[in-house]
């Protein structure tokens, strides 16, 4: 197959593009800067849609960013980063003379409202509560396609929790504080931590960008979350980090630093969390390479 990558240069950008072209298919990305196998946002709007089975949208600015300070201006970049290259996307694939098979758009969890209690399948009622769950909103909302083309196009959002890998996400971050031995749990630690391995985000878009549709496309997206099977606790995942490197866990982060870091509308991120069940990712069929936290971080510590 040909597969289409807005942001395919990011953490699960290339995790995604060496797992397709480990299985045989051709890989464009789109992205900023022009380059071999690679076309920008640019030629994108002007030439439109390159001929593609699949469509997949990744981009959007880095929301835990340490380098930016949480402020009107980049709070503006992440709608615009997320939003815009969704709405081109869908645009051109709106546009096409061939419309791929399958469009592919992965947002986040952020719409579940936090609780210690509430579980969340993909059946769960939502209404936007704050400034990230209208981001969600928002950016789902882009990638709709209008009902004659999503007769054709199979309409997919995949909802990720934190995503774990050696080489970006969370753990790029963590690493070096849990390695030095000043880890420790964020806020009261019992928060639900929503997770997933990196390899297993990539395999759950590969999965329905080569799995036919059981049945015919319907007008509304098809929503999964991407997350995990088990459900666990920041705390359980600080003490599972901190045991497989080897090292004390006993620095714990209080929320009102976390807020006064990285500003309470982000830090909430790390401070609160939900329980979030993948059950129609499950019903789909997907198998996890890495269904708990002791398999997926003992693959990341190596």
């Amino acid at each position: 197959m040909k597969i289409l990558i807005g942001g395919g240069s990011g953490f699960v950008g290339r995790e995604l593009t060496r797992l397709l072209k480990t299985k045989g298919h051709e890989v464009t990305v789109v992205s900023r800067q022009p380059g071999p196998g690679k076309i920008t946002w640019t030629e994108l709007e002007s030439s439109g849609l390159p001929v593609c089975d699949g469509a997949v949208n990744l981009s959007g600015e880095n929301i835990m960013n340490p380098l930016r300070w949480w402020n009107d201006s980049y709070k503006k970049d992440l709608f615009s980063s997320r939003i815009d290259t969704t709405k081109a996307l869908s645009g051109a694939i709106a546009s096409s003379p061939s419309p791929p098979r399958s469009w592919v758009l992965v947002s986040g969890v952020a719409c579940y409202q936090p609780s210690l209690t509430a579980q969340y399948t993909e059946d769960s009622p939502w209404t936007p509560f704050d400034l990230l769950s209208n981001l969600v909103k928002e950016w789902e909302a882009a990638a709709e396609l209008p009902e004659n083309v999503a007769q054709t196009t199979r309409q997919v959002v995949i909802r990720p929790g934190a995503v774990l890998g050696r080489d970006g996400g969370a753990i790029k971050q963590m690493w070096l504080p849990f390695w030095l031995g000043v880890g420790g749990t964020l806020g009261s630690g019992r928060q639900p931590f929503p997770w997933i391995h990196v390899a297993d985000l990539a395999g759950i878009i590969a999965h329905f960008l080569e799995t036919p549709p059981e049945a015919a496309p319907t007008a509304s997206p098809q929503v999964y979350n991407g997350v995990a099977p088990s459900l666990n606790t920041n705390y359980e995942f600080t003490k599972e980090f901190g045991r497989i490197l080897n090292r004390p866990t006993v620095f714990p982060v209080p929320a009102f630093m976390m807020n006064a870091l990285l500003g309470s509308e982000r830090a909430v991120i790390l401070t609160q969390g939900q329980k979030v069940i993948p059950k129609r990712t499950l019903e789909a069929g997907y198998q996890y390479k890495y269904p708990d936290l002791s398999s997926a971080l003992k693959e990341i510590v190596g």
